[in-house]
């Protein structure tokens, strides 16, 4: 499936919605192998041995680049990071300001890499790739394996191996709160500016209303999604949240209302934004670069707007909810 415009071909596969009555559905990652601490395993955790490839405009890559900050793994895990636009063959490597080229085979493409993991390959080449260096091949692209690989398989290298936004103790409800998170508010935005038809446009906007609601109800007298502890699913919710006002809000059409509009939501977010650290990981010039420029279909003009301001680093108004470490 593709697109013409303005005399360039644009591959629309990974956004068909011919066959789905104009339901924007993702395709599966294509590699989901894991690294352990275990030394007999087929990928063990080693420093140094790992690299990931992400583009900062993306959600799921900007997952695991908190969670590599976060966890004190940046000399251990390398990163690259691609150009923001996602042209007509996909993500690609620049010379850009804040890009890289390829340090490892120096292809101009991604999907070149996962050609050199398998030559039969099919599938799309997405953000986040976790390469293992020593066998030449790919890890994951599935960004909530790599979230939890790093999180556990390379304390015996980071900084911070005592931190767990993982524990064992709240992994079922972890487990349960990430699925309506994911479906509805993660993919949710996708499936509604994704979407080609009316019925299907509005009954994702639907969803993904009533979930921001209950979870800016559920963040009132609580301060995380778990109630003390930042565990992963904050940082799963929190790539979107950031991303909404700037760009899910008019690029996607998700309008009912803005992150600001939430009293809980907005200072939530406030207070992750500003945990040490996790600023870094947000640049909001590739962001609104990548989502405005690589979707001609839905803006084909490619501009991107200036606004909007946003109060990130304004209080956050949350102390007066417990934290489990107080």
């Amino acid at each position: 499936m593709g697109l013409l415009i303005n005399g360039v071909w644009h591959d629309r596969t990974g956004y068909n919605t011919e066959s789905t009555g104009g339901r924007f559905v993702r395709e599966s990652p294509g590699f989901r192998n894991w690294v352990s601490a275990e030394p007999d395993a087929d990928f063990p955790a080693a420093a140094g041995r790992y690299h990931l490839y992400v583009a900062l405009a993306c959600p799921w890559a900007h997952r695991v680049l908190i969670m590599r900050k976060l966890k004190g793994l940046e000399d251990v895990i390398g990163v690259s990071v691609l150009d923001p636009y996602m042209g007509p063959n996909g993500w690609w490597f620049s010379n850009a300001p804040g890009t890289d080229p390829d340090p490892l085979y120096g292809v101009l493409y991604l999907h070149e890499l996962y050609q050199k993991a398998d030559s039969s390959y099919t599938g799309r080449a997405t953000t986040p790739t976790l390469w293992d260096r020593e066998r030449e091949t790919i890890v994951s692209n599935e960004s909530a394996d790599i979230l939890r690989m790093l999180n556990q398989a390379f304390n015996a290298f980071a900084e911070r191996p005592d931190l767990d936004y993982y524990p064992p103790a709240l992994r079922e409800a972890i487990d349960s709160i990430n699925e309506p998170i994911y479906n509805h508010v993660n993919n949710g935005v996708y499936k509604t500016g994704f979407a080609t038809t009316q019925t299907a446009y509005e009954s994702e906007y639907d969803a993904l209303f009533a979930t921001l609601d209950w979870l800016d109800r559920l963040l009132a007298d609580q301060r995380y999604l778990l109630g003390g502890q930042i565990t992963e699913a904050d940082w799963r919710l929190f790539v979107t949240l950031v991303r909404f006002d700037a760009v899910y809000f008019g690029h996607f059409k998700c309008n009912q209302n803005r992150i600001a509009d939430y009293p809980n939501l907005s200072g939530y977010l406030r207070e992750l934004y500003q945990i040490p650290g996790v600023s870094e990981t947000v640049n909001f010039h590739q962001i609104k670069r990548h989502y405005y420029t690589s979707h001609p279909w839905i803006n084909p003009n490619g501009i991107v707007p200036k606004g909007p301001t946003l109060a990130l680093d304004a209080p956050h108004g949350r102390d007066h909810l417990p934290r489990a470490d107080t």
